[in-house]
């Protein structure tokens, strides 16, 4: 059982006086990090104890998603400091579309250089039912690429099952590949990919060096996202190699939809599970 062997990893590493999750966690090359949408009631409820439960994890940076859109830049200051005293990095920001409208490009600079973060990742487009339709949504990620490579931002689109389903004949996810700028960072969600039937390893490979982030979440036939990561069908060692070798990958983000153990928990429980496969 799971249970079983989280507690008996963390007695071993106790009684071999073995460095702490939190060190074993900095031992690799490539940060792991935690979308935070995976503690969303948690961090709704505390923000600052939040942060600091999945720092004592051993996590070494978080992705804070759309509603942190609404701070003020003194608040994303003070959470900044927050992140810096637990040693924790933001390495990239989850957004909806009002961070890509002309009035709201500026203030997503803002907020994400005071946290930061240098990948401003669009969550979704929403429902296009065209393929213009998506080219329009390349048309609105190079013109947010534009702005943001003024202040060494960058920014990415978060993929979804949507992405992987063809219209007229074509992927939406290649039209995005295709029609945005090199820069513009294609954030692999590996779930939503493998519940589509898409191949995620063979998708890294097709675009090398544009795979700068993946959101590790796990899926199942039985229980769609309702598993931990390393219990559904994603070939998590390949992805790892292909993303290692060909994508560019610069951090990992366990993300949860939810599971049968509380938030704090299952975060817990999928990093043993992301040190035990991954390494």
């Amino acid at each position: 059982m799971i249970e079983t062997a989280s507690v008996s990893r963390r007695a071993m590493l106790a009684a071999m006086g073995a460095a702490p999750l939190s060190a074993l966690a900095k031992r690799n090359s490539i940060p792991i990090g935690l979308e935070l949408y995976s503690v969303r009631d948690e961090l709704q409820k505390d923000l600052p104890a939040t942060l600091t439960a999945v720092a004592k994890q051993g996590y070494e940076c978080v992705e804070f998603f759309s509603p942190y859109f609404g701070w003020t830049p003194v608040y994303a200051k003070e959470v900044r400091e927050r992140l810096d005293d637990l040693g924790l990095k933001c390495h990239s920001t989850h957004n909806g579309w009002d961070s890509y409208q002309p009035e709201g490009l500026e203030k997503a600079v803002e907020l994400n250089s005071i946290l930061g973060a240098r990948f401003i990742v669009l969550a979704s487009a929403g429902d296009p039912k065209s393929i213009d339709g998506w080219k329009h949504v390349a048309v609105m990620l190079n013109q947010g690429s534009d702005l943001f490579k003024k202040s060494r931002c960058r920014a990415g689109y978060h993929n979804h099952a949507l992405e992987w389903h063809p219209i007229d004949g074509q992927r939406p996810i290649e039209v995005l590949a295709t029609e945005t700028d090199k820069s513009v960072c294609l954030q692999l969600d590996v779930g939503t990919c493998v519940e589509a039937g898409a191949d995620p390893v063979a998708w890294i490979e097709k675009n090398p060096g544009r795979i700068r982030s993946l959101h590790l979440k796990d899926w199942s036939p039985q229980n769609g996202y309702k598993v931990l990561f390393g219990e559904g069908v994603a070939p998590w060692k390949k992805i790892f190699a292909a993303a290692e070798s060909a994508g560019g990958v610069e951090f990992y983000l366990i993300e949860q939809e939810g599971s049968r153990y509380p938030e704090i928990e299952t975060a817990d429980r999928c990093l043993i599970a992301f040190h035990d496969i991954h390494g």
